[in-house]
């Protein structure tokens, strides 16, 4: 079967890659001139299934309003937002009770899992490098309420099967010893010893290059205008530059794809909640991260990526606004100097920004659409890196008739009605 995939992210990429290897000829489109250029080129570099958590969560409300009097606060909210980001708002605030929270996170742990799982045998079998680490995650509370606030995460992790260790002062710092300087900040962590670290803009490439040995035609700087649609089916991509069929579709294009779908009826709601980062080089490997430390005053994840740090967090809804305000560098620098002030040189921090596909309870929307020959596979927010693998070996079993390893029940877009 001819199948061509919409969008050269990390999910497009996975999800051509799987393809190719389920036998079919795969052909994927994309704006820019090579992979992974947009949200995937600077993220945090985590690969976190234990910290695969939905935004929406009992509590959030009540914090979100103190972020807004915060002036390091972990979201911002622009007063400028139209009617459908309001309504994606909406969506999210009724799915912070305990109820949902637990089903949404179950889900996102379930994924995560087999991602990870499809990440270890893809790395096993190809020898893909992308400056991988593989010794956790270490979530640090510098306050009694965050700690304390932990219980309704061990309980899903524990039911999940979720390895995880409760850390205090001193086991925060002999996991992460370049805590030390910063002790008296920290009152307890909660570590994830099986989390990973990566650099997702390495790895998308690399894998690019393997798709391309596999068959899968690229076809970069091409700008995706509409899709075209006979008697119920998608009959082609209408392109700048000339239109594009095969036998299939799938849309991986992060927070550009309700844009694309609204016009078929189709509604995905994803809003692009806006992310930051530093990549900082690292002038003292003493005082440096070893893998991953999440902040959790400022939603901060502070990461390890061979001779960087990789500081990224942040949420800003403000719609498709990719400028780069002082005032978040600010926030991002204070927490990671905050906790590893000697390790990197401020000064030649690269400032980036991209748009997460954010769904209103956290978990990505995979498999089919009322349309027979369209999938999707986005809206994972920030654990577009961590799903990414999971993501598309269920879309490609889907697509090629297969039963997935995990259940794909309650991931497509019918969830929403």
């Amino acid at each position: 079967m001819k199948i061509v995939v919409l969008g050269a992210g990390v999910i497009g990429v996975t999800s051509a890659y799987c393809l190719a290897r389920a036998g079919h000829e795969v052909v994927v489109l994309d704006r820019q001139p090579g992979p992974a250029l947009e949200t995937s080129f600077a993220n945090a570099g985590e690969v976190s299934p234990g910290y695969s958590s939905p935004w929406a969560a009992p509590g959030v409300p009540l914090k979100a309003l103190k972020w807004l009097f915060m002036k390091h606060a972990p979201l911002v909210l622009h007063p400028t937002m139209d009617t459908g980001t309001l309504r994606w708002m909406a969506a999210m605030l009724a799915n912070c009770t305990a109820a949902r929270y637990a089903v949404n996170k179950g889900r996102m742990v379930r994924i995560a899992q087999y991602s990870r799982d499809c990440l270890i045998a893809l790395r096993e079998e190809t020898g893909i490098a992308y400056d991988a680490r593989m010794q956790g995650t270490l979530q640090v509370f510098r306050s009694r309420k965050q700690l304390d606030a932990i219980g309704k995460d061990i309980e899903v992790l524990a039911a999940d099967g979720v390895p995880f260790e409760v850390l205090d002062r001193a086991g925060c710092v002999a996991v992460e010893p370049g805590l030390a300087a910063a002790a008296d900040h920290i009152l307890g962590g909660l570590r994830l010893p099986t989390d990973e670290t990566g650099d997702c803009f390495k790895f998308t490439g690399a894998l690019a290059t393997l798709a391309e040995e596999l068959g899968v035609v690229f076809r970069y700087n091409t700008d995706i205008r509409r899709l075209k649609v006979e008697a119920g089916r998608i009959a082609g991509v209408a392109t700048a530059t000339g239109e594009v069929t095969a036998d299939a579709y799938v849309a991986a294009l992060g927070s550009y794809a309700p844009a694309l779908l609204a016009p078929l009826g189709l509604n995905l709601p994803v809003c692009p909640v806006k992310g930051y980062s530093l990549t900082v080089p690292i002038v003292d490997t003493s005082t440096a991260p070893v893998s991953t430390v999440m902040d959790e005053t400022y939603k901060v994840a502070i990461t390890r990526l061979g001779d960087r740090i990789r500081v990224g967090g942040l949420a800003e809804i403000a719609g498709f606004d990719l400028s780069l305000p002082p005032a978040r560098h600010a926030t991002l620098e204070r927490s990671a100097r905050d906790l590893f002030g000697a390790a990197g040189d401020w000064e030649k921090a690269q400032f980036w920004t991209g748009l997460r596909p954010m769904t209103p309870d956290g978990t990505p929307v995979i498999g089919p659409t009322r349309y027979a020959n369209l999938f999707l596979n986005g809206g994972h927010g920030t654990l577009g890196w961590t799903m990414s693998c999971g993501s598309a070996q269920v879309l490609a079993d889907l697509m090629s008739g297969r039963r997935p390893a995990i259940a794909s029940e309650d991931l497509g877009i019918a969830r929403y009605g």
